[in-house]
């Protein structure tokens, strides 16, 4: 049976203020908070809403036949708790229904996976952390920021538990294979591969609104008729794409919300179900290992790293903001560590992209890549001066590697007791559930006791009558 698994990214922008070189030593405040408000204000009025309480809506109308994943960032939470908190609990709303599954993915939505090793992992067990205290779920299947993957990452993965992870369904990777399978990493076999329909997921996300496009208008009926014609063997259709794709990159005025209301009783019609990654990854079986030696994601029409990395600009960057992450690990100071986050995210690096822009992408503040790249490096510099304040670099490589071996013995143990937790929690539960049995039984008896009595002593009367 075919099956869609549908899944949206909810991550917010942090974006930054104009930051001089002069400023560099004196003012430690990076952000443009107007413009962070502004922004996330709009997104959650003409998307986030509408669209939670479309899915909510979906679940509830179809009894939970459709089901729908989502990979929400720690910086994104954070900017929801600062300024739209209704959206949290309309997650949250959507949660308890039991036909959402939540992803793993690095806190910042940062290129951590591309820079440090332990950097990475540390933030997808913040993430996870947070919001297994939100949502109350446990992220089994990891998704790194936008969908980036190799084999090596597919390895770091896997030694953290998860199960699956999701990545795109790259052409110049699958090759002649079809995305349409469930594979599994090539130095982690164990680790279940569930790849993005590219066609699929951009004729929504990018297209639907086009009336250019070939495939205009696209009503759910032909969309999941697609689906349904495909080849009996190809069962796992994965349908990603940024929660802001319905109300922003494609406007509620084109009916992108009635579309989705539509695709539940189309899918069911034509025999085609939703599932959730870990249930796909628990299912059904990897056909084949997928081999990717080299970094691939789901941006632009190379499907690789460049739109972060591919000039030397963005290099540059990129290895001065990881040359601190062994310090930043032994930072206990909250301000460093929330600029940390910040500065990781992957948006930092895009905006100082040299490629054509496409369409529908602002840069924000900056007139040009070079304008990105000087104010980020501005603020890096002050971030970097932050950091070598609290741990000098004349701390030499023996010190920095007890402190970091410590705090990882630290982790270990705390992930220990943390289990110890989750297991003595299920012990109790169960001697409670015990304990209600033998109440009910003993209560049963009591009834039964009384009952006998009752009966022993009409039978008396009854003789004494007689």
């Amino acid at each position: 049976m075919k099956t869609i698994c549908l899944y949206f990214e909810i991550h917010q922008i942090i974006h930054l203020r104009r930051y001089r070189f002069f400023d560099i030593g004196t003012d430690h405040y990076y952000y443009d908070d107007y413009e962070n408000e502004r922004s996330i204000r709009e997104i959650v009025e003409h998307s986030y809403i509408p669209a939670l309480d479309t899915l909510l809506e979906m679940i509830n109308g179809s009894g939970g036949y459709f089901k729908v994943a989502f990979c929400i960032s720690g910086v994104g939470i954070e900017s929801l708790e600062q300024y739209a908190p209704e959206v949290i609990e309309k997650i949250q709303a959507l949660a308890q229904t039991g036909c959402v599954e939540f992803l793993a993915e690095p806190y910042s939505h940062g290129l951590a996976a591309l820079g440090n090793e332990e950097s990475f992992k540390r933030e997808v067990k913040r993430l996870s952390k947070k919001i297994k205290e939100y949502f109350g779920y446990t992220p089994k299947v990891l998704r790194n920021s936008s969908l980036i993957y190799s084999d090596d990452i597919g390895l770091m993965a896997a030694d953290m538990g998860f199960k699956g992870m999701i990545t795109e369904g790259a052409k110049h990777i699958l090759g002649w294979k079809s995305p349409h399978y469930l594979y599994h990493c090539a130095l982690a076999p164990k680790l279940k591969l569930i790849l993005r329909d590219v066609t699929l997921s951009d004729d929504i996300s990018l297209r639907f609104n086009n009336s250019e496009w070939e495939g205009y208008p696209l009503f759910a009926e032909n969309y999941i008729e697609r689906i349904a014609t495909q080849p009996e063997d190809e069962k796992v259709y994965g349908i990603f794409m940024n929660l802001t794709a319905l109300g922003m990159e494609q406007p509620l005025h084109s009916n992108i919300l009635e579309f989705f209301k539509a695709l539940p009783e189309c899918a069911r019609s034509k025999g085609v179900t939703f599932s959730t990654p870990i249930e796909i990854c628990n299912t059904e079986q990897s056909v084949d290992e997928l081999s990717v030696p080299y970094p691939i994601s789901w941006r632009d029409e190379e499907r690789d790293i460049s739109t972060w990395l591919g000039n030397a600009m963005q290099r540059e960057a990129f290895n001065k903001l990881y040359s601190v992450a062994d310090r930043i690990r032994i930072s206990n100071d909250p301000r460093i560590n929330q600029d940390w986050d910040y500065l990781q995210a992957s948006d930092n690096f895009s905006a100082m992209s040299t490629k054509p822009v496409p369409v529908g992408v602002d840069r924000g503040i900056y007139s040009t890549p070079f304008d990105a790249f000087t104010n980020y490096m501005n603020i890096l510099g002050d971030f970097i001066n932050r950091v070598d304040a609290l741990y000098p670099v004349e701390i030499d490589n023996e010190e920095l590697d007890g402190l970091l071996t410590t705090i990882h013995n630290q982790e270990k143990k705390i992930e220990l007791r943390d289990k110890e937790i989750v297991l003595l929690k299920a012990k109790v539960e169960k001697l409670d559930q015990e304990c209600d049995k033998l109440r009910v039984q003993l209560s049963d008896c009591k009834k039964s006791g009384k009952a006998t009595k009752s009966k022993a002593k009409a039978v008396k009367k009854s003789a004494k009558e007689e």
